[in-house]
């Protein structure tokens, strides 16, 4: 399953690094909820949430079912 949730960073990431931001893979917790760190513009950026939960978590729920939701932490 992890290896799943790397595959989707993977495919987001190039579109977050054109804006100079990232995303950091953190955690997969028992529960399937996903934690990442998003770094650089994306960390700071007014719109983080919206790319997050519109972009990151709904791709990841889209090509893995089973994840529950993407999380941000610090």
């Amino acid at each position: 399953m992890k290896d799943k949730v790397l595959a989707v960073l993977d495919e987001v990431r190039p579109m977050l690094q054109r804006d100079g931001g990232d995303v950091e893979f953190v955690e997969l917790s028992d529960d399937n909820t996903v934690y990442v760190r998003l770094r650089g513009a994306c960390g700071s950026c007014p719109g983080a949430m919206m790319t997050l939960k519109g972009g990151i978590e709904r791709l990841m729920k889209e090509r893995i079912p089973e994840i529950k939701s993407v999380e941000s932490v610090q």
